[in-house]
């Protein structure tokens, strides 16, 4: 197929080819006329499976004709015909027999590193390991690295390092990375020993790990050998490519691993060939890009070669820059243009190694019913299978709360099996119970309590109760006991109350979080003992490196590839998205053994050589026909830096002539700016007319005929919480999640000095203060379920103790009795009214009166408050004189007080004779029974911004506390 060559032979294609198209054209120009089986006697080495399968695809849409043989470069590490080594060990096998091995060191070694970080330093050392193997370098070359400056962590590193010894002495079976390179090593001594005369490729590799450099080397000198690369630089000068044989300095250049390889074959650019005849899509901007990627130490070269650019409106024409303001408009934009593409029938792909810009973009074509084609797959731990496991892996918490468990039961995948409709019927009535009276945290018992209302609930809590609270295993355990304990929880919630099987494991999401299960079963073994959190670790890292993909529902032309995609196909719209420093190219990651010094020095791969291969990713894909290139100004409220592509493609268009009073840069940010006003228009709101302030009138025989005392501030401030509460009959719904607030406060304390005072009398302050935290002590221990709040509430009772007793103690002196949480009422018979009320607490003196006390452990409302708004104490000190009271009668009121209970206690006398309260009430009263009287919202609030349950429904914000409320009348 290939014709005689000096010595080695090495092709390229340009950038923004489609590469499996272009790899095909060439060889059917080389094997045009060739007998049949010279097509099958072709082996073509590639680097992913999907430019594999992109191969085959291309192959079988015709004509027809015998299929060259389309391996796997990692496929070589499962021949067992290769190497006498055993068959590689499965990736989580490894990494779970890592950690182990870490463990046992932590344990062993006080202060070496905290336990928690076991998982997470077991997978960053089994990188490490992968990286050693794959280049070949062996553990005592770590250990005699030169350093100078021998420090603590260094000593700490090693031993860490010297875990992976073993894995290099031949006592393991080996990982796949050594597998892979011990056979590609026997794989090539075999073709030096006994040369194959059929041609062999390596096609769309750029040589970046080591065990592949070196297949690519013996693949080149093969008599019918050669290696493909994808989007190298014919642009680039020889004298350019010269220079980046320093790894310091040209590690992140595009090109540089091409150069690595040509210097290793001791060959120059100018043997490169391209593979096909055929013109790149956009000559003249990858000239350009060419020159603006140059290395940092040659970029003068922008003014030698700059002026000689040419068709710099080829270049730039189909380009468009767009800087939007933040990630969600960028998204949008680019969502807005792939509903274009979709309409006109042209393929668009977004290439972005940002995932959370990705989901974005799929949120925004979801509202067109578009549904892109993500190479990447949805993570298992974001699919409902997996957020399931998730869930019903949070019930091993020492305490349960209502959230969580109602998190699960409304799960889709809960009681899949049947009767789900009964199931959520369920659900909805114990949520209703849970926010109104359920404990902080839930226990079998209290569910059981609240089935014993009705009788058809029983078998369903007991269903709960079975899964929910069942005792999960306690201490260190085999992995494969907490994986099969929290699978057969998972699928009896999945299954319900009948027992059918759910449909936990159905659909591909679920299919392969199964497959992702059962994988981690037969692996547990290698992981030894664990812990609950060392399991959860474990299950969320397995989930999350899982991918799932639905092709059913897709939409075939509008595509979502990662950026190794770029070399594997091309579209008619390629949009480079998230183009931010930190984003595209993503930071090098974090290295906790070797620094960048020790790196070189060890012959290992550079923190750079990531930032390279985006590099040459992103040169790739600028190539294609037409291209959007995207970003956002800010990101969490933060800057944002472009990327340093942009940034150099920027400044080298601005330094060149432009072609009118615009620059090149401004041309293609104009197109950006249209489609930025697209998104604009399409979120501009629609202006709509303010909304009145309500003042509803309902039928007078619709109105409450009953109020309590703590009402009437409300009828007073906001009446219109009254209409809803009274007349609708709404609620607010009270938080699902408990907390230890004010009202919860107010009511133990409440409570505690209710019991206080039928532990009287005492026989002196010290005996009732020892009482009073005594009791404080035993009851917020049974009811106050967080630490933090009982501490602190206990801390307030302590500060008022001694004066509420010193106090007590002196009207225990002058009471002949005392009656707590009392209820009464007074009926108004002349508007058929009645009136009721809870009194804290009344004292019958010694003189036949009574003394009426009201506790607040906020502030009590001041006087003036009282008698225009806050008329509680006042209108209960009226129900006594009227003898609403029972077992009480008439009774004289000597007086009212407030005993405020906060950081600074004291009495507040309530002016009980300063107005007629009762004949001011029954005139407020009896303006609420006129029909043309409404309930106005929010007529007198204590401060503009305090809030009520019911400004939504009022559509408060709508309109303002300074316009006149407008009556509404209802009929019904």
């Amino acid at each position: 197929m290939f014709e005689d060559r000096p010595k080695f032979r090495v092709y390229g294609t340009y950038a923004g080819q489609a590469f499996p198209d272009t790899l095909l054209e060439g060889l059917s120009t080389r094997l045009q006329g060739a007998a049949p089986e010279d097509w099958a006697r072709v082996e073509v080495y590639v680097n992913t499976r999907r430019m594999q399968r992109r191969l085959a695809e291309l192959f079988l849409q015709g004509p027809a004709r015998l299929m060259p043989k389309f391996h796997l470069v990692t496929d070589l590490a499962h021949d067992p015909l290769l190497t006498d080594l055993p068959m590689p060990v499965p990736t989580l096998k490894r990494r779970l027999e890592i950690a182990q091995l870490v463990r046992k060191l932590i344990q062993r070694v006080e202060g070496l590193a905290p336990a928690s970080a076991v998982f997470d330093l077991a997978n960053s050392l089994a990188g490490l390991m992968d990286e050693m193997q794959g280049e070949g370098i062996a553990p005592d070359v770590i250990e005699g690295l030169d350093i100078s400056d021998f420090s603590g962590h260094w000593e700490r590193a090693l031993q860490f390092i010297s875990i992976v010894q073993r894995y290099f002495e031949g006592g393991e079976a080996p990982d796949e990375e050594a597998r892979q390179r011990a056979s590609v090593l026997a794989l090539t001594q075999r073709w030096q020993e006994n040369p194959p005369d059929h041609p062999i490729l390596v096609a769309g590799s750029t040589g970046s790990r080591g065990t592949t450099f070196h297949l690519m080397t013996a693949v080149a000198g093969l008599p019918q050998g050669a290696v493909v690369l994808p989007g190298f630089d014919f642009d680039m000068p020889r004298r350019v490519w010269a220079q980046l044989s320093d790894p310091k300095t040209s590690e992140d250049h595009p090109q540089y691993r091409f150069s690595r390889l040509l210097n290793a074959l001791e060959l120059t650019s100018d043997h490169v060939i391209p593979w096909t005849a055929a013109e790149p899509q956009a000559a003249a901007r990858n000239r350009l890009v060419s020159l603006a990627l140059r290395p940092a130490p040659v970029t003068h070269h922008w003014r030698q070669e700059g002026p000689h650019l040419t068709k710099l409106d080829q270049a730039t024409q189909d380009i468009t820059w767009l800087e939007a303001p933040n990630q969600r408009v960028e998204a949008k934009a680019i969502a807005l243009r792939l509903r274009q593409a979709a309409e006109l029938g042209q393929t668009a792909a977004v290439i972005t190694p940002d995932r959370n810009l990705t989901r974005r973009i799929s949120t925004a074509l979801a509202a067109w019913n578009i549904t892109p084609d993500d190479s990447a797959g949805i993570p298992l731990n974001l699919t409902a299978p997996g957020r399931f496991l998730l869930h019903v892996l949070d019930l091993a918490q020492s305490q349960l709360t209502s959230e969580t468990l109602l998190v699960l039961l409304k799960h889709p995948l809960t009681h899949s099996g049947s009767e789900r409709g009964q199931h959520l019927r369920n659900t909805r009535e114990l949520e209703l119970y849970l926010r109104r009276s359920g404990p902080a945290f839930l226990t079998a018992q209290a569910l059981l309590q609240w089935a014993e209302k009705e009788d058809h609930y029983r078998p369903w809590v007991d269903w709960i109760n079975a899964n929910v609270f069942d005792q999960w295993p306690q201490g260190p355990q085999p992995l494969e006991n907490w994986v099969t304990h929290h699978r057969k929880l998972a699928e009896g919630l999945s299954a319900g109350l009948v027992g059918e099987d759910g449909e936990l494991w159905e659909q591909a999401p679920g299919r392969d979080t199964k497959a992702v299960i059962e994988n981690l079963t037969r692996y547990a073994p290698a992981a030894g003992d664990v812990e609950l959190i060392d399991y959860t670790a474990i299950l969320r890292g397995v989930l999350s490196a899982g991918q799932t993909r639905d092709q059913n529902h897709v939409h075939s032309n509008i595509l979502i590839w990662g950026t190794l995609e770029a070399r594997v196909q091309s579209a008619d719209l390629v949009i480079l998205a998230g183009l931010n420093d930190g984003t595209w190219p993503e930071p090098p990651a974090p290295d906790p053994w070797l620094n960048r010094s020790l790196r070189l020095q060890a012959g290992l791969l550079l923190p750079e050589r990531r930032i390279g291969l985006s590099a040459h990713d992103f040169q790739q894909a600028i190539g294609a026909k037409a291209v959007w290139l995207t970003r956002s100004l800010r990101s969490d409220d933060a800057e944002t830096v472009p990327s340093r592509w942009l940034n150099r493609i920027e400044n080298l268009l601005n330094g060149l002539e432009k072609p009118d009073d615009a620059s090149w840069m401004d041309h293609m940010r104009a197109r950006g700016n249209e489609w930025l006003g697209k998104v604009k228009a399409l979120e501009e709101p629609q202006v709509a007319p303010l909304s009145i302030r309500p003042s509803v009138a309902p039928p007078v025989a619709s109105r409450p005929e009953r109020l309590a005392v703590t009402d009437i501030k409300h009828l007073i401030r906001d009446p219109y919480a009254i209409y809803a509460r009274r007349v609708l009959n709404l609620r607010r719904l009270d938080p699902l999640t408990k907390s230890p607030d004010a009202p919860l406060r107010g009511t133990l304390i409440h409570d505690l000095l209710e019991a206080f005072l039928k532990t009287g009398p005492w026989t002196n302050a010290e005996v009732a203060k020892a009482t009073l935290l005594t009791l404080a002590e035993e009851r917020f221990q049974s009811t106050v379920p967080w630490p933090a709040a009982r501490r602190m509430w206990l801390a307030r009772v302590v500060r008022f103790a001694e004066w509420f007793v010193t106090h007590e103690m002196k009207r225990q002196a002058r009471i002949l009795s005392t009656k707590t949480e009392i209820e009464g009422d007074v009926n108004l018979s002349e508007l058929n009214f009645t009136l009721a009320g809870t009194a804290d607490r009344i004292d019958l003196l010694n003189d036949g009166t009574a003394h009426i006390y009201d506790y607040k452990t906020g502030k009590p409302p001041s006087p003036a408050q009282q008698l225009h708004f806050d008329k509680q104490l006042l209108l209960e000190v009226e129900i006594l004189r009227r003898g609403g009271f029972p077992g009480l009668g008439p009774l004289k009121v000597a007086g009212a007080t407030y005993i405020g209970l906060d950081n600074a206690p004291s009495e507040l006398p309530a002016p009980i004779d300063e107005t007629d309260v009762w004949s001011d009430f029954s005139k407020l009263i009896r303006a609420y029974q006129s029909p043309e009287q409404g309930y106005a919202a929010r007529r007198a609030m204590l401060k503009a911004d305090d809030a009520s349950d019911y400004d939504h429904l009022a559509r408060y914000g709508e309109w303002s506390t300074n316009q006149r409320a407008t009556v509404i009348k209802v009929s019904k």
